[in-house]
């Protein structure tokens, strides 16, 4: 009898873990979603954050990275506002920046319209084959153009020539070598920006333009009345971020100018370029990193616009 009562008793369950309260669970769930953008965080504080306190740190300095460095307070931006190499590339910078964003972005805007609204044969290869210009390489592209605006064998100067003008010296020359460098940007990059404003027109429904066409709208009115009110979060963006490449812009005068002054008159030198030229050139980091200073000012300036218009432009729809 008692063998077969120990037999019919239950054996003792193991006792469970309490349940996890619900204040628990979300501070778990909240601190792995830092986890999982923390990496992004860590890779923006190494190469975005610190670098940029950093120049301003340097900035203050009369830095030399195998010698001294002497604290002077903001004596490096009072020589770089007394300093008319500054003044030049600032006022060559802006220059370029005019002609080659306004080209581009009106070519760009044109041309989407055009992309989506035309009935084309091929239409998927005209879209794609306007991204050639940017994935060709600078230098290639530096080549190229650097021959069709030779003083004395380029296509350009031939042509002028036909209708009775002297050659042009587009590298030697201040405006022609700002013209020569703002084509070379609006090639490369008008056919991303076209396809930035195709895929916001494909957004669009095309009973609207067909609506527009049936009531009497030609293609300028329906270009003017909803091809541009529908691209102007776009058109924002795009303006913002040409201005900043703009500002930032290296490689074109670099590779027309064959170095760092852009020419014996520093005629299409930018301020990349000057503040490298002073950095990396000259030694003199601390005066450079003023001029980054200078130049991160002005894209917080642009950031800025960029935040009152569309802040204006949410608030009218």
């Amino acid at each position: 009898m008692t063998a077969v009562t120990a037999t019919l008793t239950p054996a003792p369950s193991a006792e469970l873990p309490p349940p996890a309260s619900p204040r628990g669970r979300g501070l778990a769930e909240r601190l792995s979603a830092y986890a999982y953008i923390a990496p992004f965080f860590v890779l923006f504080g190494v190469f975005g954050l610190f670098p940029l306190a950093f120049t301003f740190y340097v900035a203050l300095f009369d830095w030399n990275p195998i010698g001294d460095q002497v604290f002077i307070g903001t004596d490096n931006f009072t020589r770089m506002f007394a300093d008319p190499r500054f003044w030049n590339a600032a006022g060559n910078t802006v220059s370029i920046w005019a002609l080659s964003t306004i080209p581009q972005l009106l070519l760009a805007l044109v041309l989407a319209h055009v992309l989506n609204n035309a009935r084309l044969r091929f239409a998927l290869f005209f879209r794609m084959s306007v991204m050639v210009p940017y994935i060709t390489s600078v230098a290639a592209t530096a080549v190229v153009f650097a021959q069709l605006f030779d003083r004395d064998y380029g296509l350009l100067n031939w042509l002028l020539g036909l209708v009775g003008v002297e050659p042009v010296d587009f590298v030697q020359s201040t405006w022609g070598s700002h013209v020569l460098i703002a084509t070379m940007v609006t090639w490369r990059w008008f056919g991303y920006t076209t396809l930035l404003y195709l895929a916001s027109l494909q957004s669009v429904p095309r009973a609207v333009f067909e609506a527009a066409a049936i009531d009497g709208a030609g293609p300028w009115q329906r270009f003017r009345h909803i091809t541009v009110p529908s691209l102007r979060p776009v058109i924002i963006f795009t303006v913002v971020t040409s201005t900043i490449g703009g500002l930032q812009i290296f490689t074109e005068p670099l590779l027309t100018g064959s170095g760092l002054t852009c020419g014996a008159v520093r005629q299409c030198q930018t301020l990349t370029l000057f503040l490298y030229e002073q950095g990396f050139g000259q030694f003199e980091f601390g005066y450079g990193s003023a001029i980054g200073v200078a130049l991160f000012v002005m894209v917080v300036a642009i950031a800025a616009i960029n935040f009152v218009l569309s802040t204006r432009i949410k608030a009218d729809r």
